[in-house]
């Protein structure tokens, strides 16, 4: 038999690759006698809006659960949502790693606050957060609103606080949105897309 160098190669290397399969124990017959379960077969998809920049792209979500009562489902699989107009089934870096993000374990869940002087973050109910909110929005409106500028002309604003709203929201949030925090007087207002 003429052996030369490169065929010298290719032998010594499926030889090596084979014994090696045969000590891992692959058997090829096992393998190919399995029928292949896809990743997603048993899992629920929901859609949803990618939360990380103002363009507001389309995601399929696919959680695995038993959906039994106190059972948690698992999301496992995120990509881009086809029938999306934004994105079309295509997706940035960012949130092509969103699975990392829901999983991570430094991702907050619940609200926290800070109080003054404080070096540590505590943890509050929704409730208390909602409330809390309301009270110091309230009590700086109280403070700060102008009825009247310095010529006496009726004004009705309130310039201490602003408001930036989320812009993958709906026409309709936003114009609900819009109308609440205007009836109150504020007048820095904006969108996320703008920023």
């Amino acid at each position: 038999m003429d052996m030369n160098r490169r065929h010298f190669f290719r032998v010594s290397g499926a030889g090596l690759v084979g014994s090696s399969l045969v000590a891992l124990g692959f058997s090829p017959t096992a393998a190919l006698a399995e029928t292949r379960q896809f990743k997603l077969a048993r899992t629920t998809e929901t859609r949803q809006t990618c939360t990380y920049c103002s363009v507001g792209c389309g995601l399929l979500m696919y959680s695995l659960g038993d959906k039994a009562k106190n059972v948690k489902a698992s999301i496992l699989h995120i990509e881009g949502d086809p029938d999306h107009p934004v994105n079309r089934g295509t997706l940035c870096p960012k949130g092509a790693g969103l699975l990392d993000f829901v999983h991570s374990p430094n991702r907050l869940k619940y609200p926290e606050v800070r109080e003054p002087g404080s070096t540590e973050w505590k943890r509050v109910s929704w409730d208390e957060a909602f409330t809390r909110l309301a009270q110091l929005l309230k009590a700086d409106r109280d403070a700060n609103f102008q009825a009247t500028n310095a010529a006496g002309q009726v004004v009705n604003r309130w310039i201490s606080t602003g408001m930036l709203c989320a812009s993958a929201s709906s026409n309709e949030t936003g114009y609900l949105t819009h109308k609440a925090f205007r009836s109150l007087g504020m007048l820095a207002f904006d969108n996320q897309a703008r920023v």
